[in-house]
């Protein structure tokens, strides 16, 4: 799942943050400083950065150029026109005043990494005897194309990318909403039986266990 850096010292919004962004399915790493934010950097590069301005040490606008390749979402209670401007120009790729909607910021965080992923080429993804192809749209069991809804490959290529790891409901509702807009909470289970059901034709060993009140993962099936 994609990786987001919090650089924030104040605590309580980095808990806000953590806690909704792992919600989503995201993995979320902090920061509170500039100085633990590049620290951080060098030994990882997470996937995007939600950077408030006014942190101790390294500030914002200070650790801002030394961020390369990284799409980078401010989040300050900064709100000076000429500040966002500069702030754009110089590297950032979005920015947001605080006080935010979390809807909005979740948003925001979608549109950077559906941009972001579109410049990398997509690659097949295997698990056991199953294989899915992004870019041709196709699954195969043990090289026999398996048929699926528009959906139903939607759901599949999110769970066979992180195999064998619960992924949460409202996430692969989230995360497949760039592929595909016509799943709903209600249809999502729906969606799932039929994607175990074309598995279990096709003579697949794999399976999607439900976990109950969380998510889905793809996993081996037990004999």
């Amino acid at each position: 799942m994609p990786h987001i850096l919090v650089v924030d010292d104040d605590t309580d919004i980095g808990n806000l943050l953590e806690e909704t962004l792992t919600a989503q399915g995201y993995t979320v790493s902090r920061a509170y400083s500039g100085t633990e934010a590049l620290l951080r950097l060098q030994a990882q590069k997470p996937d995007l950065i939600l950077l408030d301005l006014m942190l101790p040490g390294l500030s914002g606008e200070q650790l801002l150029p030394q961020i390369r390749g990284i799409p980078v979402i401010v989040v300050s209670a900064k709100i000076d026109l000429d500040n966002k401007v500069s702030l754009l120009l110089n590297g950032a790729a979005d920015y947001i005043t605080k006080p935010f909607h979390m809807k909005e910021l979740l948003a925001r965080i979608a549109v950077q990494l559906r941009s972001r992923n579109k410049s990398v080429p997509a690659v097949s993804a295997e698990y056991q005897d199953l294989t899915v192809d992004p870019e041709a749209h196709l699954a195969s069991v043990c090289g026999r194309e398996l048929r699926l809804t528009p959906t139903e490959h939607a759901i599949l290529k999110l769970l066979i990318q992180n195999p064998e790891q619960v992924v949460t409901k409202s996430a692969i509702l989230y995360q497949i909403a760039f592929d595909t807009p016509d799943c709903t909470e209600s249809s999502l289970k729906q969606h799932i039986s039929n994607l175990r059901r074309k598995l279990r034709s096709a003579g697949s060993c794999c399976n999607i266990e439900a976990v109950w009140g969380i998510g889905f993962r793809l996993c081996k099936e037990q004999p």
